[in-house]
């Protein structure tokens, strides 16, 4: 099918979950027209490769979901709306300076490595508790989610890990501090997107299922 016919496929089946279109190595013209079938949000995973095709991509909300390096943060901060990949304190620090330099409140999300996997980015479940007060200081953030990457396993095999994200969102809610407001839950791609949100998840990163394999 083509790209049109996946995206309205796909909002179809999320039933007001929002959707994410990730255009990692996908070209402006076919953003584009995803854009046009009713795409409202797309997801990059690197600051660059964003930046060369920025000003073609036409109006949409757009967020970075790859691993963000503290020397792109400037940058990030200039070209995103809401940076999902926030791994560390010292990175959401860096935001912090960047967005007071250009009087911006940067959303983001924290990224938790729920499955504790040594090779992947974010916070432990216990340690995301206790960086909050050092959060909530902040003035040039406002953290409005939790991300995860969970470990890449069959959709029935990944369901705990999804579980588990859903009773950390659901704690992390009840935080009351100015610039903490917890209302998205981003878990869930292409190939499990479907259990993602039937365990609570409330937005969904899905890029192959929309523009097929990559192309690198």
């Amino acid at each position: 099918m083509s790209v049109t016919q996946n995206i309205k496929t796909i909002i179809k089946e999320l039933e007001g979950i929002k959707l994410v279109s990730v255009t990692k190595t996908i070209d402006a013209e076919r953003i584009n027209e995803s854009i046009r079938a009713g795409a409202t949000i797309i997801g990059e995973n690197r600051v660059q490769e964003f930046e060369e095709k920025f000003d073609e991509i036409l109006p949409c909300e757009k967020h970075l979901i790859g691993h963000l390096q503290t020397n792109k943060v400037k940058k990030a901060v200039q070209l995103f709306d809401v940076i999902q990949s926030v791994d560390s304190l010292k990175l959401i620090q860096e935001i912090d300076r960047k967005a007071m330099d250009i009087e911006k409140v940067q959303k983001v999300f924290l990224q938790v490595n729920i499955g504790n996997e040594p090779q992947k980015y974010g916070f432990g479940q216990d340690e995301i508790r206790q960086i909050i007060p050092e959060i909530s200081s902040l003035k040039n953030i406002q953290v409005t989610g939790l991300m995860c990457i969970p470990p890449f396993v069959t959709p029935d095999q990944v369901r705990p890990y999804f579980k588990q994200m859903k009773a950390l969102f659901d704690e992390m809610k009840l935080e009351n501090c100015s610039n903490i407001n917890i209302r998205e839950l981003s878990m869930g791609m292409s190939n499990d997107y479907m259990a993602a949100i039937e365990e609570g998840a409330t937005m969904v990163r899905v890029g192959s299922a929309i523009f097929g394999s990559r192309k690198y």
